[in-house]
């Protein structure tokens, strides 16, 4: 590191309004490292976040999917949490929350519920060490956050989402127990969407997709999407359910995925799946927003609700393992549609927040 350098990252002051701010980048504590990020994504979280919507996190740094290069690394810092050795330059990705290992939720294993997630990244950026988010030019990364080396031929746009988008799904296909020969509807193409396809069907699953913006719907296609239901031309739920009961024998799917952000797919979904099937509630995150639901048809339908929120960190290895393993399989490289510098941090908010492109990713090297 050079004795004074400095870094930028993006603050979020008050909702839709963000900030370029310049701080001294720090030296890496005992355990700790320092990374200088080389792309950095918005992601749906971003987007509640930036609208005012998250619960706990309503202002300060922004930004939690990324990969980046080791700039720095603290005392006895030597490997990567799955034992492989660090050293600067090596490109890595990083869990975004942190895992205490000592609250109650971490003593009983539900790492991904640790009461102290956020601990750092809710930390106004004036306070050291600053730069506790991923949007910015360096990113600092805590003792008690899960980091991994990122394959040699997994190129930066496509590790850039192994955190959140895919190490969340990965999670939620094995909460659910996805099996081979089993039917999932999954509500929402965009990246988590995407991502959950190619989930499920490596897992051997027959995959219904739902959206209805065409560069989305194309792209469910080219992960692997065995049938497509267009809100286009199944407006309504009914239209949707109808559709999805004459995909399976007018059963329903045995999963269904809900990944799309709008509560009113929650009651929705539960018609989707079959009596007894698993129903796994992904995109909803933000409390207060609220969606008309009938807890007798989920009663008669035995239908399972699984919320998932976050992941156990490990998950984010296994992501990148899966990048590595089907680079040439799945089109990974279509799910960063567009690049920002970090100065047009607030077009790619407006422009992710309208849709006009999938995944929005700030480049700063």
């Amino acid at each position: 590191m050079v004795p004074g350098e400095r870094g930028r990252l993006v603050y979020l002051a008050a909702p839709r309004q963000v900030e370029l701010m310049d701080f001294e980048v720090p030296r890496p504590g005992p355990g700790a490292l320092v990374a200088i990020v080389s792309r950095a994504n918005v992601c749906g979280s971003d987007l509640h976040i930036w609208n005012g919507l998250h619960p706990t996190v309503k202002r300060g740094a922004m930004g939690h999917e990324m990969v980046g290069r080791v700039h720095a690394l603290g005392e006895g810092v030597e490997t990567d949490f799955a034992g492989q050795p660090l050293a600067p330059g090596d490109r890595i990705s990083v869990t975004y929350f942190q895992n205490c290992r000592k609250c109650r939720a971490c003593r009983r294993g539900q790492f991904n519920l640790c009461e102290n997630a956020y601990r750092h990244w809710v930390q106004p950026p004036e306070r050291p060490p600053h730069f506790n988010a991923t949007f910015g030019t360096h990113y600092y990364v805590h003792p008690d956050q899960y980091v991994y080396r990122v394959p040699d031929n997994v190129p930066d746009a496509v590790a850039s989402f192994a955190n959140c988008a895919l190490s969340q799904v990965c999670y939620g296909a094995d909460v659910a127990g996805v099996a081979a020969g089993e039917t999932v509807v999954i509500q929402g193409a965009g990246g988590l969407g995407l991502s959950a396809i190619a989930v499920c069907k490596r897992r051997g699953a027959r995959v219904i997709a739902i959206d209805g913006v065409p560069y989305r719907l194309e792209a469910a296609r080219a992960f692997g999407a065995d049938e497509i239901v267009d809100l286009r031309a199944a407006e309504t739920p009914a239209a949707r359910i109808k559709r999805v009961r004459a995909l399976t024998d007018d059963w329903g799917a045995d999963v269904g995925i809900e990944v799309s952000g709008v509560p009113a797919a929650f009651s929705e979904g539960v018609e989707l799946v079959r009596p007894g099937g698993r129903f796994v509630s992904i995109g909803n995150i933000s409390p207060g927003q609220t969606t008309p639901f009938d807890p007798g048809l989920l009663t008669r339908r035995q239908v399972q609700i699984l919320p998932v929120i976050r992941y156990q960190p490990w998950y984010l290895y296994q992501a990148l393992q899966l990048l590595s393993e089907t680079i040439g399989r799945y089109p990974w490289d279509a799910m960063i549609d567009a690049d920002f510098p970090l100065d047009a941090v607030e077009e790619a908010l407006q422009k992710s927040a309208s849709r006009e492109v999938r995944r929005a990713s700030l480049v700063m090297g």
